[in-house]
Parts: structure tokens; sequence; C-alpha cells
């Protein structure tokens, strides 16, 4: 029996569970997949705990993708650049080897829309925060050339140099109506609508707005993206998307059926409405 589990703080709303276990149970795997929380500060115990409990992987969610960077063993290439880890595999001889999958995650989910050449494509990102980071490694590794705006212009230029390997350009949120005209699609990264507020938008002219979050977070502001004339999509895509990765990690190789996981997820997220 492969142990599998997502931590976080809180990680009572993690949709991975649901996500694992559809395609755990859809293949016939003998593996199971369950939720953890561990509180903040204590997640080198808890990697420690793990280990010694036969856990072979681990999914990391807030606040603990930067906290495990201290104790595995062994990090990625992506995980050194976006300085944070959201899965994690037993090492044979002991230990955990990290990963990054949201940056493929954002590609695949991406890619089932119809991008999948990002090439002298211009892409607008929103926000600098740590959902920033992977998104800006993924396309910056494909061939975009991004804007990325944020409130505090200083951070976004930090951000860039540590997750991109080219040079883009940098500025404040509040310039987002004077960039929007040039970009071929839009990546919101910030949390504004989890307050019920939005980012206000210029005409979108059936571009792409495309936000990180899902389910109710999401729902002011892709409504006011729709209103203006965007094409809009939500970040369930990603999550699933990234979830995949995560298993073929874990089960050498195995690609697993999106579809499925996505339509469990869009049901689970309409049940909880």
């Amino acid at each position: 029996m492969i142990r599998l589990a997502v931590i976080g703080d809180p990680v009572g709303h993690s949709l991975s569970p649901l996500i694992h276990m559809t395609w755990i149970d859809a293949l016939g795997l003998e593996a199971s997949y369950e939720s953890i929380r561990v509180p903040d500060g204590e997640t080198a115990a808890a990697l420690d705990d793990l280990e010694q409990q036969d856990f072979q992987g681990l999914n990391v969610t807030l606040p603990h993708k930067q906290a495990v960077l201290a104790k595995v063993t062994a990090t990625s290439a992506a995980v050194k650049a976006i300085g944070a880890a959201n899965t994690l595999s037993r090492l044979p001889g002991g230990g955990w080897h990290a990963d990054n999958t949201d940056a493929p995650g954002l590609i695949a989910a991406l890619a089932r829309i119809g991008f999948a050449d990002f090439k002298g494509k211009t892409v607008l990102v929103l926000g600098a925060g740590g959902a920033a980071r992977a998104g800006l490694f993924a396309l910056d590794r494909a061939g975009a050339d991004i804007i990325l705006l944020n409130r505090t212009v200083e951070k976004a230029e930090q951000v860039l140099t540590e997750c991109c390997s080219r040079a883009h350009l940098s500025g404040p949120l509040d310039a987002l109506a004077e960039h929007a005209g040039r970009a071929d699609f839009v990546i919101n990264t910030t949390s504004a609508g989890h307050g019920g507020a939005h980012i206000p938008l210029p005409a979108g002219d059936g571009r792409l707005f495309f936000d990180m979050t899902y389910g109710n977070p999401a729902a002011v502001q892709l409504a006011h993206a729709r209103a203006q004339g965007w094409k809009t999509e939500d970040g369930l895509g990603m999550l699933v998307g990234q979830a995949a990765e995560s298993f073929s990690i874990w089960f050498d190789g195995v690609r697993p059926d999106i579809d499925i996981a996505l339509a469990a997820c869009r049901a689970s997220l309409e049940q909880n409405l």
C-alpha cells in the first residue's frame, strides 16, 4: 500500500484527496491519500513523523511550501528557481526529494484551452506573491514575454530576477489599463476576489483572462472579466494539472485521466455553493 497525503494548515478544504483518490480508484491501485493538518512551525517534525509512518509522497500547501525546503534532502531545478515545493517523494535511502509541479500544471491547463505555443506571446501577470512564482518560471521557460504588475514594483522586479532566466517588464498594478492592450492574455495571481472585491479590467475583446483561484474566491473577478469581454478560465484546471504531475512522479510515469478528476472537482464545488 502506497501512502500519500497533502499537508497544510488549513487543509480540510483541499480537493487533493478527491482528485488523487479518483485516479487511484479508477486505476485500481493499492494506495491511499489523505489530508493532514500540520500547524505552522511544525513542518520539520511532521516530515520526520510521516517518514517514520512510511508515507511515500506528499503534496504541500500553505504555509509549508517554503518551510519544507529546510528539511528535504534534494530539490529539483524548478524548486530552486521558484523557492517553493508542492510535491515531496521519499528517497530510497531516506529523506525527501522536493519538486514543484505548479509550473507544468499551469502550462497543461493553458494547453487544454488552446494555448500551447508561447513564443512571441505577451502575458500580463497580476501579482508577485507566492502564487505567481511558478507561473513566471513556467512562462519564462516556455518563451513568453512577461509584463508583471504588482502593488510594489520593487517586489515584482525581485521576483522576476529570482524566477526567470530572461529579462521581462514590470510595473505598478494600477498601470493595468496602460499595459493590457499589449497582452495576448492575462493571468491573475492576486487574492483580490477573496474579499469580494475585484481588479478593474479594461475591455478584453475576446482575449483570455486566467484566474489562478477557483470556486467562490474567483467568482466576482471572473464575472467582472466576462462583463468586460474577456474569455475566462479559473484555476481548477491548473490544480488538477499539477496534481497529475505529482501523481506521475509517485507512480512511475503513469498519466492519470484529467477529465474525470476535473468533473469530480466541479461537482464537489457545485455541491458546496
